[in-house]
């Protein structure tokens, strides 16, 4: 056999392979905000001080959004709403808060999840860092952190 047509099999055969890992190294699209839909629903934040109480609600408000609040009251007086929402937007996930004392929305980008978690994070934003959000059974336990602390919320589904 001749060297020209030796080497035309054996590339013939080494193409296949070159093609194969293209496509196993492909990128991962990243996953969709209906694997977050557990979220939905009214949460009732428990373990708060005598006369305080607050909770989450969330729904789902578009094809790649869910939307939602968090509301602390003492007594019957509203202490902070805190307008929430989860974003599919530019290959990712963010987490977007609106509260009273930042002038404009924070993001933080969704960086793990699994069937009853997600992490985002925003290593720019001075507190928190760090949000998690951990369904145990019918409880919600949200710790927000960053480098030296961290609190944790726990909420039972109503």
């Amino acid at each position: 056999m001749s060297r020209a047509l030796f080497f035309r099999c054996c590339l013939g055969l080494l193409l296949p392979l070159f093609d194969v890992s293209a496509q196993v190294h492909q990128p991962v699209p990243p996953p969709a905000i209906k694997n977050l839909h557990w979220l939905i629903g009214h949460w009732e934040r428990i373990s708060m001080k005598d006369g305080s109480s607050g909770y989450e609600e969330w729904q789902k408000s578009g094809e790649n959004e869910l939307s939602g609040r968090g509301v602390t009251l003492e007594d019957s007086d509203t202490i902070l709403i805190e307008k929430i929402r989860l974003v599919e937007k530019e290959n990712s996930i963010y987490y977007v808060a609106d509260v009273p004392e930042n002038n404009r929305s924070v993001y933080f980008r969704l960086t793990s999840i699994d069937d009853c978690s997600f992490t985002c994070v925003n290593p720019e934003h001075d507190f928190p860092k760090k949000i998690v959000y951990l369904k145990k059974g019918n409880q919600l336990v949200v710790t927000i952190s960053d480098e030296t602390r961290a609190i944790d919320y726990v909420f039972v589904k109503r």
